[in-house]
């Protein structure tokens, strides 16, 4: 019981601390009213590389590993379906959750609330997979896993928060106030990271399902929303570079962690 207490603690305060970086990644704003949206495309197909890697080598990776402990044709039943659930999930969010992007404008159904809240919401959709991912990856046996997760999905949060924060100062918001708000995007992580650890915590054999779930989720942002709003038509190859960049960097932290504190 109090190995299980420990996990939950850990997945949580994890996924807590992956949130909060979303609001320090928007303090540069206080140093600079105006960053450009060239230097935003690429800060966000930055962060696009880093969940890329973080989905590969993080999670699918184990999910692969623990599916095929008693037969390989678990990888289709579990990993598969796990992965298909998790881009349908975010497929629903976006369809029926009133959100609003800087990029694309209003998406789901009309809603008489505030833009800023629309803005808010629209981020928060694929904030909560990003947290169910830290939270899911402390059930694996290695907590290296978890580690791992939680300091990419905080990588790729900073950049997001100035991309959040940036636009708004931009739109005329008082730059404590865009800080904030950014900061409150990253805050429906920990929920996420509590479901996912306890979750897989009490109902072990469900882990792989919520691994692959997770990744899906991910990628699924990653392709739908984070690599075309990067791609302007002026900075498509900027931010091309940039998710190049991001993904080298996670690959290989993932792989230094492995080699520094690994069994």
């Amino acid at each position: 019981m109090q190995l299980l207490d420990d996990t939950i603690i850990l997945g949580l305060t994890a996924s807590l601390l992956a949130g909060v970086a979303t609001g320090v990644g928007a303090l540069p704003i206080f140093l600079k009213r105006n960053f450009s949206r060239r230097t935003l495309d690429i800060m966000l197909g930055f962060a696009a590389g880093v969940m890329l890697a973080a989905s590969s080598f993080s999670l699918l990776v184990p999910a692969l590993e623990d599916a095929m402990v008693n037969d390989w044709t678990d990888v289709l039943t579990v990993v598969a379906l796990g992965f298909g659930l998790g881009g349908i999930f975010v497929h629903l969010a976006d369809k029926y959750v009133p959100h609003v992007h800087f990029e694309k404008g209003e998406e789901g159904p009309s809603s008489s609330m505030a833009r800023v809240w629309l803005l808010i919401l629209a981020i928060t959709i694929h904030n909560f997979p990003e947290g169910l991912a830290v939270g899911v990856s402390f059930g694996v046996a290695d907590p290296l896993t978890g580690v791992s997760v939680a300091v990419a999905i905080g990588l790729q949060n900073m950049p997001e928060g100035l991309a959040v924060a940036a636009p708004l100062v931009r739109e005329g918001y008082p730059r404590g106030k865009a800080a904030l708000f950014a900061l409150a995007t990253g805050l429906v992580e920990p929920i996420g990271g509590l479901l996912g650890v306890s979750i897989v915590s009490i109902a072990a054999f469900l882990l792989p399902y919520g691994l692959a779930f997770a990744a899906g989720a991910m990628i699924f942002v990653v392709g739908d929303e984070m690599i075309p709003e990067s791609h302007s038509i002026e900075n498509a190859r900027v931010a091309t570079w940039g998710i190049m960049v991001g993904f080298i960097i996670m690959m290989t932290l993932d792989n230094v962690f492995e080699f520094l504190f690994g069994g």
